[in-house]
């Protein structure tokens, strides 16, 4: 498992910010439509800002993800196996493009649960990378996760 903290963004510098993403980020798996989906995150945080509960969040990610013409599917229940039997079932915030989880978040800080939950989520969808986001910062925090 790999954990990378892609950036802890201002909101003031969003042009800065995406040029840099554009131009000097090393490439990895599903690089470009991360950062596409970073993007359509740095526009929200810029709006709203910090404060609001994560349902607000998605709502107004929805928006973006869909100007920018984004296929993805919201809050998606899948179903945890153990031993071939469901025995129980997880809500994903986001599955974009097929391929990258989204959970996003709105608290004070990230950490390591935060994280197990994500690898969680890749392994119930056989997803290989997945974003974290939070937006209760001044600044948008975003971690990547790839198993």
């Amino acid at each position: 498992m790999e954990v990378r903290r892609i950036a802890t963004l201002r909101t003031q510098k969003n042009s800065e910010i995406t040029d840099k993403f554009k131009s000097g980020a090393e490439e990895y798996l599903f690089s470009s439509l991360t950062k596409e989906i970073i993007g359509c995150a740095i526009r929200v945080h810029k709006i709203l800002g910090p404060g609001f509960v994560e349902k607000i969040y998605q709502g107004a990610l929805s928006k973006e993800l869909t100007k920018s013409n984004l296929n993805y599917i919201k809050e998606k229940k899948v179903s945890v196996k153990y031993e071939n039997a469901i025995v129980g079932y997880q809500v994903i915030d986001f599955i974009i493009e097929g391929k990258i989880i989204v959970e996003l978040k709105a608290v004070s800080e990230l950490n390591n649960i935060h994280i197990g939950q994500m690898v969680s989520y890749l392994k119930a969808t056989n997803e290989q990378v997945g974003l974290i986001l939070n937006f209760a910062k001044s600044r948008l925090e975003i971690k990547r996760v790839k198993l």
